[in-house]
């Protein structure tokens, strides 16, 4: 099992920052900040880490929010560059925590610089350029909504793509381990606009921050995010193509008809399932399991395939959940056959918990559901 990340965001993260402050402004008062934030602090997890380091600046720095806030920006380390990638896939930070050295401040400035809007944005700008500001510019579009939309719409053609990416970032509705933007959830056509502009950004970075928040506005307004999707997909470079593919994720995996007839998979597929096969039977926590079936075209022409696993998962009441297994995406020519095959492991993972009973395996194909058979975890 993975280690907990808060274990990677020790003691010596507020030491750093004390040591980093103190250099820049000799006369801040490191002990202070330490006293206040180490008692406990191994107690906490790791965003209340960041809210309690927050608090310790706060207690530490002057009490005048845009002098303390010119202090903290003295203490930040040069911006990271733009980083040049060719995957979907690129790890930016060497799978380690060393921007969260700023998460305080961006915390700082989401508590205390909600009255101070002009120095809270050029904080902000600055910031994202080391860590992230997309959960501090989270109070300040609910709070100035207007005034902090004006804003992102000046960086849309800033040079860092950080700052860029903040700008689709932020303004998710349902952005991961932070408080929804309601406001956004009813109408995102503001949100809208700022994707529009960003689309086809130089950046996969930023491109894939616009899929993401094109998929968050689906999941509240179904209708829009696939007006949206469609109009996107018109002459589509093959960039924008990607993003858009990556925006429908959700909607494909809940097999929407609309979302699969705009990446290509509308039609009903004609097919038959051979050589089903779940094994073993029946499992305990820690085993693995191997799905495989072959799919063999009923078709006299070829047809294109949207393939998954689906397993539902027992749920602690004894219901289920489904749950979407990616597999692929195919032609198949008249009676061709391809064969499937997918091993699952029944670890103990920190993200899902398993319960005793049957387990239905299905394949979604284009949206349709068809039964493979089940395994009995005991």
């Amino acid at each position: 099992m993975a280690e907990p990340l808060k274990n990677l965001y020790g003691t010596d993260v507020p030491r750093r920052i004390a040591a980093m402050i103190t250099q820049a402004h000799p006369a801040f008062d490191a002990q202070k900040f330490l006293d206040f934030v180490l008692p406990g602090y191994e107690a906490l997890e790791l965003m209340p880490r960041g809210w309690h380091m927050a608090d310790g600046l706060h207690h530490a720095l002057p009490k005048d929010y845009e002098q303390a806030v010119d202090i903290l920006l003295a203490s930040l380390p040069p911006p990271r560059p733009d980083v040049a990638v060719n995957s979907a896939t690129e790890d930016r930070e060497g799978n380690t925590l060393a921007p969260f050295l700023f998460m305080p401040h961006t915390f700082f400035v989401a508590r205390y610089g909600l009255a101070h809007f002009e120095a809270s944005m050029r904080a902000q700008y600055e910031l994202t350029q080391r860590f992230t500001a997309e959960f501090s510019i989270r109070p300040f579009l609910l709070q100035h909504t207007e005034a902090t939309l004006r804003t992102l719409e000046s960086w849309l053609k800033d040079p860092s793509e950080h700052v860029r990416r903040l700008i689709s970032e932020g303004t998710r509705p349902r952005l991961p381990w932070a408080g929804r933007l309601p406001v956004f959830q009813k109408n995102p056509a503001p949100v809208i606009a700022l994707l529009d502009a960003l689309k086809d950004d130089s950046s996969l970075y930023v491109r894939r921050s616009v899929a993401n928040n094109l998929n968050d506005i689906g999941k509240d307004n179904t209708d829009i995010m696939l007006d949206t999707a469609e109009r996107w997909l018109r002459d589509a470079p093959a960039p924008r193509a990607w993003l858009v593919k990556h925006a429908l994720r959700v909607a494909v995996k809940d097999a929407h008809p609309r979302a699969l007839a705009l990446l290509g998979f509308g039609q009903q597929a004609q097919v038959q399932i051979n050589d089903a096969s779940v094994s073993p039977a029946s499992v305990r926590e820690g085993d693995s399991v191997t799905l495989s079936c072959a799919v063999q075209s009923l078709a006299s022409v070829p047809q294109t395939l949207l393939i998954d696993f689906v397993v539902h998962y027992v749920k602690a009441n004894g219901s289920s959940r489904p749950k979407v297994f990616k597999l692929t995406a195919c032609e198949l020519e008249a009676g061709q056959q391809i064969n499937l095959r997918k091993c699952l492991s029944l670890a103990a993972m920190t993200t899902r918990q398993h319960y005793a009973g049957e387990h239905k395996v299905e394949l979604l194909i284009n949206g349709q559901h068809l039964a493979l058979g089940s395994f009995i975890l005991e």
